[in-house]
């Protein structure tokens, strides 16, 4: 399915994205696996003598596949734009990107400092943003000397992004910033042959062991982290460009289609002009469905 093709997948050394890189390579795919090495505080390497790139590199040379290591953060915006150049100079192509890297500074608002949020909105945020516009610059000259283009983004989101959760503010804002930077990604891309989607994996990582989720043993796991793997695969090929500006909920053996923002039915105005601050508390309550829909007067 990925004959040919040449991915860059970011944070591929450990637990969802080197189980992507896997999967890519299995399909055919040539992997740069992009892995800075460091601990989930995106600070301190777990051990001075590991470096996860070049070992998911020899792993999936083990295998029989084909794939190179890349130690560069994704907050170097030169340094992305020299990983993209170099990409295509040693490969002669580009096709996909997946922006996987993440860090944590889990702490409630109140104990948030701003470098806890810079970072996370800095490899989170900034790092997806940093890979899809050098790519993107690199797929639309393309486009412009007349070669087909079939590029594909495929970005990670998650249920913190999605629905918030106590302790993440900055890792959710992040991640609600990627989901809807791939809507828009989606939008421009078209005009010169890439697609952008998202995926929300369900699954246990050493981020999720901070929340509490961990795997099961033994047997197949729904929430092992190569579940996720395969749809980020087909995403990255030829065949899903029909797909695009789409959030994807990988829950075990499921694909979800996630909706972004829905307006729903609401309250208007009484007077059937201008809202009045006084009608809200009621009318709210009703549109919210707070109260039940049977009592006398709240609807006339």
């Amino acid at each position: 399915m990925l004959d040919g093709r040449v991915v860059i997948v970011t944070g591929g050394g450990r637990g969802i994205g080197r189980s992507h890189c896997l999967e890519l390579a299995d399909h055919g795919a040539t992997v740069v696996v992009n892995d800075l090495g460091v601990g989930l505080d995106g600070e301190s390497a777990e051990s001075p003598r590991e470096d996860p790139a070049q070992e998911v590199v020899a792993r999936i040379e083990e295998l029989g596949g084909k794939a190179v290591a890349d130690a560069g953060s994704v907050t170097d915006w030169s340094g992305v734009g020299a990983l993209v150049e170099r990409t295509v100079e040693q490969f002669g192509r580009l096709d996909a990107v997946v922006n996987n890297a993440g860090i944590l500074r889990d702490r409630t608002i109140t104990s948030l400092t701003e470098q806890d949020w810079d970072l996370v909105l800095d490899v989170h945020l900034k790092g997806t943003f940093a890979l899809t516009k050098h790519a993107c610059d690199y797929w639309r000259r393309e486009h412009k000397q007349g070669r087909p283009v079939a590029g594909r983004i495929v970005n990670t989101t998650s249920g913190t992004g999605l629905a918030g959760n106590v302790g993440q503010a900055n890792y959710g804002a992040a991640k609600a910033g990627i989901a809807n930077l791939t809507l828009t990604s989606a939008m421009e891309g078209s005009r010169y042959g890439v697609t952008a989607n998202c995926v929300s994996p369900v699954a246990a990582t050493r981020m999720t062991q901070t929340v509490g989720v961990s795997a099961s043993g033994g047997g197949w796991d729904p929430l092992d982290p190569a579940n996720s793997s395969p749809v980020v695969a087909w995403l990255c090929s030829a065949r899903s460009g029909w797909l695009t500006g789409r959030i994807l909920r990988v829950d075990g053996n499921t694909v979800h289609p996630v909706a972004p923002w829905s307006v729903l039915p609401g309250h208007t105005a009484a007077g059937g002009e201008r809202l009045d601050a006084t009608e809200l508390d009621n009318g709210l309550r009703i549109a919210l469905g707070t109260f039940p829909a049977g009592i006398p007067g709240l609807r006339g």
